[in-house]
């Protein structure tokens, strides 16, 4: 009985090594199951016809190791890669606008070129009621009616006329909503800087629809060649400018035969001459 077990198990070890690799863990354990068995069975399978078998080459023994151990190792780790790891980007900081439109104050427009003023004339009721009477001229163009008997007691006017610009300005802000009217003196012979200013402050005013009043003295020649005296100072009012504010449109309450005309600025600057004016 042991020769024929030895026998029987020799052949299958034989069959066995001819299998796949991978087949050989399991062939062993079928050996030792064989080897505890009854002769019968060993006998029995002995005489059973070997399963056909094909032949497995030497490549392809080596070739299913291959497959095996790379089925059962881990999966390999991608190769690492050089590039740096995506990080999210910084939202941006919100940038406060240094756009200066919007924080400048909005620019006043351009003057136009010329403009008169929409105004009622009145001629002085008295000889020296010339500061009044151009007072009113010069309200009326904001739509302010005041009689001269009014105006002048708000000037403090006597027989001796009106003392200076500064009553006139202040009797022009008591009235006019803002108190926009400021007084400008030549105490001497006005500078080209004083002219200039007198040319942008009738510009702006008339702009504005308000009247300007001047204090004057002496002689001055209108652009028509006509000829206005007042050796003892007088007051007319503005209501216009042309040329840009080169030449302005007085209203003079002294003669209503001759009620209106134009002078050049620096005329009327030099009439100003030791006086001032409303603006």
């Amino acid at each position: 009985m042991e020769d024929p077990v030895k026998h029987t198990m020799q052949r299958q070890l034989r069959r066995i090594a001819t299998e796949r690799p991978y087949q050989i863990v399991a062939a062993s354990a079928a050996a030792l199951v064989l080897a505890a068995t009854t002769g019968t069975l060993l006998t029995v399978a002995d005489d059973a016809p070997a399963a056909p078998r094909t032949a497995t080459t030497v490549a392809e023994m080596r070739s299913d190791i291959t497959t095996s151990r790379g089925d059962a190792s881990p999966s390999a780790s991608a190769a690492p890669s050089s590039a740096a790891p995506a990080t999210s980007a910084p939202a941006p900081a919100a940038k406060v606008s240094s756009n200066p439109d919007l924080t400048r104050k909005p620019e006043r427009p351009k003057p136009p070129a010329t403009k008169v003023l929409d105004y009622e004339y009145e001629a002085q009721n008295t000889y020296y009621n010339c500061g009044p009477a151009a007072t009113r001229n010069a309200l009326s163009a904001s739509g302010i009616d005041r009689t001269q008997e009014e105006l002048a007691a708000e000037l403090g006017t006597t027989e001796m006329g009106t003392n200076s610009a500064e009553d006139t300005t202040r009797a022009l802000n008591a009235e006019v909503k803002g108190s926009p009217y400021r007084t400008r003196m030549f105490p001497g012979a006005p500078s080209p800087a004083q002219m200039d200013r007198l040319q942008a402050d009738v510009v702006r005013a008339i702009t504005d629809g308000r009247g300007v009043v001047a204090n004057v003295v002496g002689d001055a020649t209108d652009t028509d060649g006509g000829w206005h005296s007042y050796g003892g100072g007088h007051y007319v009012a503005v209501v216009g400018y042309k040329d840009n504010g080169r030449t302005v449109r007085i209203a003079d309450s002294a003669n209503p035969a001759d009620p209106s005309y134009w002078i050049t600025t620096i005329d009327l600057a030099n009439w100003i001459t030791s006086r001032g004016y409303s603006a």
